[in-house]
């Protein structure tokens, strides 16, 4: 009787958690990510060990429950066992993003990570960042280039009228903004840019685990 109204809790936990949940881009909380992909080898394995770091200290007890839960929950059968996995996973990864101060969006399904995610993901398997360095490289080149060219056009222009004036003033705001963060996010990991890297820290946290930023 409890494991039937433990499976109800299930069902109305994971909807009110999917129709709850903003838009947001992540590789974390898809299920071929590595923080599903670990829990799934802890449920089989019986051993929650691997997936704790994954979470904040403070919402270890949590995930524990939940976790010992689904392993009472797996044993009822196959369907059981795929709802308890399932209600596992919505729980480690919206505890996971919670921790990274990143809204939860639900688990996704597999395949819809970033090529750049994926590409991070195979460098720390490979021990090299070169292929991960290149891809960012040429993307922030495109990037500069692209409003630098826009924003110089437009500048040509910008004594002609007001509306000329107005278009360059867009186009020189998105460049600027553009290479400001970039270098904000370069320098916070290289020890220079002091200032930067205290307007980096000082922002609120992002998604984290792959989530990307334009």
């Amino acid at each position: 009787m409890k494991s039937t109204s433990f499976i109800s809790a299930i069902l109305t936990v994971m909807v009110i958690l999917t129709l709850s949940a903003p838009a947001a881009r992540a590789h974390c909380d898809t299920m071929d990510g590595p923080v599903i992909i670990e829990a799934q080898t802890a449920l089989d394995k019986a051993d929650i060990t691997p997936v704790l770091k994954w979470v904040k200290p403070e919402a270890e007890a949590e995930v524990r429950a939940a976790f010992d839960h689904a392993l009472k929950v797996r044993k009822l059968g196959m369907e059981a066992q795929q709802l308890a996995d399932s209600y596992f996973f919505e729980t480690l990864v919206r505890v996971h993003r919670a921790g990274e101060g990143a809204p939860y969006t639900g688990v996704k399904p597999a395949g819809q990570q970033e090529e750049i995610v994926m590409a991070a993901d195979k460098a720390l398997e490979s021990g090299s960042a070169e292929k991960v360095i290149q891809q960012v490289a040429g993307a922030v080149q495109q990037g500069i280039e692209q409003r630098f060219h826009k924003a110089y056009e437009t500048k040509q222009h910008a004594a002609h009228n007001v509306d000329a004036g107005r278009e360059f003033v867009a186009a020189y705001v998105e460049f600027m903004h553009y290479v400001e963060r970039l270098h904000t996010d370069a320098a916070a990991g290289t020890g220079h840019a002091h200032g930067d890297i205290q307007k980096a820290e000082a922002a609120p946290a992002g998604g984290g685990c792959g989530h990307l930023h334009n």
